[in-house]
């Protein structure tokens, strides 16, 4: 999900079709079994406490932040994110709250927690519905976010903006497309302002319906990113240069719905459907075992 620099009007996002590919990335899908033996699980949540996302885990964006999308962002409202039943629910809706006509939440590990190399993966039921535009993302912990956080300890002029802190796209989904999914990434030399963006796509078994697992795999010299089983996008380092990897980094989480905007409005949005429920059943962050 772009992020566009802090106080610059979003650009458009790059149309729901395959993303050419340069260099070694490639984009053939395979099966690729998760191998428990390889990984050690250092942190996860489980989403086993009702009420409130963990504040020890996460904070919330607030406010209209990006991609001319139509929901407001809300702080603290257990009616756009909360824990029940096992699962994080982000739940968009048309309730004209605060003179909000549509409100929603986007859920981010910013100033709690980073991760640097390893495999983030989130268990996911996605809301569906033409409008809808949830999200599981990164972005480099060089990015102040929404509400100017910084590293701790970080000098002000080690910010920098997007798209040169990095992204990772671990799923996006929009809901006139809803059993395709999509991952991406976006960096200073590669991103769709200069339409030479990376990513790849994927059709998924009723993923409105049923849970996925969504991953990515983070290497010292590239990523890949899994629907379950299946591999379907690597990109590998080219060069040292942080324009093309910006991923030698710490980067932090963001599970976002969104509703409208520059890519999930591209077809309307219909009204008749809220509320929109995006279900996450867990986030896990493994580290690779050390040789023995």
């Amino acid at each position: 999900m772009p992020y566009p620099e802090l106080n610059i009007p979003p650009p458009m996002v790059a149309a729901a079709t395959e993303i050419g590919l340069a260099g070694k990335s490639q984009s053939l899908a395979e099966k690729v079994p998760f191998d428990p033996a390889k990984w050690t699980l250092v942190w996860s949540d489980e989403f086993d406490k009702p009420g409130a996302p963990d504040p020890a885990a996460w904070t919330l964006e607030e406010g209209y932040l990006r991609n001319k999308e139509l929901q407001y962002f809300t702080r603290g409202r257990l009616e756009n994110a909360r824990v029940e039943n096992g699962n994080l629910i982000i739940e968009a809706r048309k309730d004209g709250w605060d003179d909000h006509p549509i409100t929603s939440a986007s859920v981010v590990s910013k100033g709690r927690r980073t991760f640097l190399y390893g495999r983030i993966v989130v268990r996911a039921k996605l809301p569906g519905g033409r409008g809808t535009w949830p999200a599981i993302w990164t972005l480099g912990d060089n990015h102040p976010g929404s509400r100017g956080i910084l590293p701790e300890g970080a000098p002000r002029e080690s910010v920098v903006g997007w798209p040169d802190c990095g992204e990772m796209d671990i799923l996006e989904n929009v809901g006139f497309d809803p059993d395709v999914v999509h991952a991406n990434i976006h960096t200073g030399a590669y991103n769709h302002r200069k339409g030479n963006g990376k990513g790849s796509k994927i059709t998924v078994k009723s993923p409105s319906l049923e849970f996925h697992e969504y991953a990515v795999e983070w290497y010292e010299d590239r990523l890949e990113f899994f629907v379950d089983d299946t591999r379907y996008f690597i990109y590998r380092k080219e060069s040292a240069d942080p324009k093309v990897w910006p991923f030698a980094q710490p980067h932090w989480l963001l599970l976002t719905l969104a509703i409208g905007g520059s890519w999930g409005g591209k077809q309307g949005v219909d009204e008749t459907l809220f509320p929109h429920r995006f279900e996450i059943d867990y986030v896990r962050y493994y580290q690779l075992k050390k040789p023995e």
